[in-house]
């Protein structure tokens, strides 16, 4: 049996961007994705703090050591700048795998966004 469990999880960063007029995705600080064991493309769920707002969308790497959290197309509706999101991925896995699995937790510093 296989089961989903959290892969990858950025915790309370601040909504940098919002482009309505992108073909789609989020843009992810390159350094928090690596940080966080987050590919390019990779399916991501995003929970804004302050709307209660859940979405899923992929990810495209921003620039490094920027912050950069921007949400793009129809997705841009769902955040204001300065919104407080959490990032999630998930994995699938044999149940006695995920039973020891660690996955990679990031807490980056809430006012820039930047590892510390």
């Amino acid at each position: 049996m296989q089961i989903q469990v959290v892969k990858s999880k950025i915790h309370r960063v601040k909504c940098t961007g919002a482009e309505l007029n992108y073909i789609g995705s989020i843009t992810i600080d390159e350094d928090l994705m690596e940080a966080a064991n987050i590919i390019q493309g990779e399916k991501v769920q995003i929970v804004n703090n302050d709307n209660g707002e859940r979405l899923e969308t992929y990810c495209i790497p921003g620039p490094r050591n920027s912050g950069e959290i921007t949400l793009n197309g129809a997705a841009a509706r769902k955040v204001s700048v300065g919104d407080t999101l959490i990032l999630i991925t998930y994995a699938f896995m044999d149940i006695e795998i995920a039973k020891a699995f660690k996955p990679s937790l990031v807490f980056p510093d809430e006012a820039t966004n930047l590892l510390k």
